[in-house]
């Protein structure tokens, strides 16, 4: 089992499918996968796709919303960044590069299609999946695909026998108007998710 673990793990690091894709964005920038994970972490972040600071620095969320994140599951950048304990997995593992307007791109499908169903395979101890944003949500619960991404997270953790999953929003500075209009969040969300993070990260 370990060794089919390390074979994906070098497959997925050394995967280039989107390279002509990435030339063409305005960055022209080379794929770098960047994710985290390991044969022991119960919890696991599935995130969208590395940002720019993100793909520079070889390291998830090295940005502004990796700080918020962190504030909201109460844990500092070392229980964070520790593999053994904490995955991490975005529906894309490159910086997908930016549209016309300078924002990110979204993820490209086709690498979820490729690489998650045998990494999820290859991590049969997660024993909960924090989705940020609605493509991981929909990928992991597609149940929940047609929900406004608001609704799915007031939700709470979704248990349905499968791997259960507990939705978030995106920690960008582009959500804080909706943070700010839903205070439910902070008080009845935030305290669910820093006690599954202390029962299975700390």
């Amino acid at each position: 089992m370990e060794d089919d673990f390390g074979t994906l793990f070098k497959s997925i690091r050394a995967c280039t499918d989107c390279g002509e894709r990435f030339a063409q964005t305005k960055t022209s920038h080379q794929p770098n996968p960047i994710f985290q994970v390991s044969s022991s972490a119960r919890l696991c972040i599935a995130g969208q796709a590395p940002g720019l600071r993100a793909h520079t620095s070889g390291k998830p969320f090295t940005d502004p919303s990796g700080v918020r994140l962190r504030q909201w599951m109460g844990i500092d950048e070392t229980a964070f960044y520790d593999a053994e304990k904490l995955a991490i997995a975005p529906m894309a593992f490159c910086f997908p590069g930016y549209n016309a307007k300078g924002h990110d791109l979204p993820p490209p499908p086709q690498c979820a299609k490729r690489w998650r169903n045998d990494l999820f395979r290859a991590l049969p101890q997660i024993e909960l999946i924090v989705t940020v944003g609605k493509p991981a949500l929909a990928w992991h619960r597609p149940d929940m695909k047609a929900k406004l991404l608001g609704e799915a997270v007031a939700g709470g953790i979704v248990d349905d026998g499968k791997i259960p999953v507990l939705p978030l929003p995106h920690p960008s500075w582009r959500n804080n108007a909706w943070l700010k209009g839903n205070p439910w969040f902070e008080t009845d969300i935030l305290p669910v998710l820093r006690a599954e993070v202390a029962r299975l990260v700390r």
